[in-house]
């Protein structure tokens, strides 16, 4: 094992690829991992390499069996909150209805 090497994250993004049949969703590996496959519904979640989305999506949709293709926008949202500097205080209200809960504990 080299010492020297270092691991670098690749971002990745989600792709949701609604399909007519899912008989053909054994071809969509080629473009990325596939991640869940809703037998019900008809949709494929995959993930790739941000850098290769949108070629890979041009070639998704020329598919025949694809009904529709959606970008998970999940990359682009905040989702670390608890350090958010957004001012969040508790009113009034919501204290008594804190201590109420407490004490009954």
């Amino acid at each position: 094992m080299i010492e020297n090497e270092k691991f670098e994250m690749t971002a990745r993004q989600g792709v949701i690829v609604y399909l007519y049949r899912l008989r053909q969703s054994r071809q969509l590996r080629k473009f990325g991992q596939i991640e869940y496959v809703s037998k019900r519904m008809k949709y494929v979640v995959l993930y790739m390499n941000q850098d290769q989305i949108e070629q890979n999506i041009a070639k998704i949709k020329k598919m025949r069996n694809v009904r529709k293709v959606q970008l998970s926008y999940r990359p682009f949202l905040r989702t670390d909150y608890a350090s958010s500097e957004d001012g969040y205080k508790l009113t009034e209200e919501d204290k008594e209805k804190f201590k109420k809960t407490k004490s009954e504990s």
